[in-house]
């Protein structure tokens, strides 16, 4: 099938990009720059010049795709990429339903939607509370799965991580070369279940080969603290590791430092048994110590 997707170079987008090529479908690519075009080239892909701002061409783009995904992803939540965001989803259903017969629509979410009361229900039919860090990531799922003309997929993804990505890993590693320490907040035994780059994509695959609708969570199967990550952050880069309170980690990271205090006990039995997908068994904390972080922590 041909599939039309947004945020092809960006982290995951990257990776999406591959695995759908090997899978043997046509991807189509929006692409804000002429850099962005040539490397959707070389990866296989065809660039469609636009951005986020220019709903017609998503419109358009997503009108003649057998399916799309929405994968760019802005965590800055500033009112204008509020804006931007909203109107770009609901350009990207719009151009999706106009066809005769309901196209696969999968919509990058968070599991930071649920909030940070510990007692909040993480399952997928759970209700939203009204704050969480990403208040633009539920608006935006409600245009996906209200639109009767679209088999709307929502991936509420934990952290993802490998191939050296992830804003929050790698801007904990620059924090702690840029401080001289690695920090975590209070006693850092919060966990959370992150899920590999690779794994996520994997899903994605088959979301949209065997397309189910609904809310899936992501998660692997190997959970870490923040802790143990600081420290394996701390031994990445020969820095310091210290508890700080969460007022200090603020001044740092600003609000999104209170994620940091949270425990994350997202499920993905759902999406295990809807699309039989079974992440790998892979260690954030392993590959911060010896795997794709190291070239992170060069620069």
């Amino acid at each position: 099938m041909q599939v039309f997707i947004t945020g092809g170079t960006g982290y995951l987008g990257t990776v999406l990009v591959e695995h759908l090529i090997t899978a043997g479908h046509d991807v189509v690519a929006l692409a804000r720059s002429e850099a962005s075009a040539a490397r959707l080239r070389q990866a296989g892909a065809k660039p469609v010049a636009g951005s986020l701002s220019d709903t017609a061409v998503l419109t358009d783009a997503a009108a003649g795709a057998d399916a799309v995904i929405h994968a760019a992803v802005d965590y800055a939540m500033t009112e204008e990429s509020t804006v931007i965001e909203l109107a770009a989803v609901r350009a990207l259903v719009a151009g999706a339903a106009s066809g005769a017969t309901p196209k696969p629509f999968v919509f990058t979410s968070t599991g930071l939607v649920y909030g940070f009361d510990e007692d909040q229900d993480t399952s997928e039919d759970a209700v939203l509370p009204e704050t969480s860090a990403q208040p633009v990531k539920v608006a935006a799922e409600r245009i996906v799965l209200e639109e009767a003309g679209v088999t709307g997929i929502v991936i509420r993804a934990g952290l993802v991580f490998g191939r050296g990505g992830s804003a929050l890993v790698t801007g904990l590693i620059q924090s702690a070369q840029h401080s001289g320490t690695s920090i975590y907040v209070g006693d850092g035994e919060n966990a959370w279940l992150p899920v590999h780059v690779e794994d996520i994509a994997d899903l994605y695959v088959a979301a949209l080969e065997r397309p189910v609708a609904g809310v899936f969570n992501a998660v692997g199967s190997v959970p870490f603290t923040f802790r143990a990550l600081a420290e394996a952050i701390g031994d990445l880069t020969g820095k310091l590791v210290a508890s700080v309170p969460l007022e200090v980690a603020e001044e740092g990271f600003g609000p999104a430092a209170r994620s940091l205090t949270t425990t994350s006990r997202l499920n993905a039995s759902k999406a295990n048994e809807t699309f039989g997908w079974t992440p790998a068994p892979r260690s954030l904390i392993d590959d911060v110590r010896s795997g794709s972080y190291g070239e992170a922590a060069a620069k």
